[in-house]
């Protein structure tokens, strides 16, 4: 075997090796974690946004009526989706306060998929959710 196909062979084995052992975030089926058949609107201060592929996570602080706050946990679409919505990084920022409009998830309370978000002047935004039949690809 010459030197460079040996290096070859030694990197792409390499390679295998850190994609093994590198945790795969896997892309999943709306049905699989969220219940269309539960529906959500969710009003709070946001505390945390993730803008990243595959989808973009934000996290809400919601106060009930006797004062008891629960913290609830979003996903939206891909960036790229929510942009051709209308969305940019800027358009929610922690500390404001939002509505959301979506599913809750099978496994948790408090963790959902937005459909819509309303922003605090008004504005209502298509969250590009996998449970919207509007954001599947053709």
């Amino acid at each position: 075997m010459t030197h460079t196909r040996m290096t070859t062979v030694l990197v792409t084995f390499v390679g295998l090796i850190a994609l093994q052992s590198t945790p795969a975030r896997a892309h999943h089926s709306f049905v699989a974690e969220f219940d269309a058949a539960k529906p959500v609107t969710v009003k709070g201060v946001v505390t945390r946004i993730e803008w990243m592929n595959p989808h973009v996570w934000f996290y809400l602080n919601a106060t009930d009526e006797q004062g008891v706050t629960t913290k609830w946990a979003f996903e939206m679409g891909a960036p790229h989706q929510l942009q051709q919505r209308g969305w940019l990084r800027t358009t929610m920022k922690v500390g404001d306060t939002v509505t959301v409009d979506g599913s809750l998830a099978r496994s948790s309370s408090t963790r959902g998929n937005a459909r819509t978000v309303t922003t605090a002047d008004g504005k209502r935004l298509g969250a590009a959710s996998s449970g919207d039949p509007t954001t599947q690809q053709p």
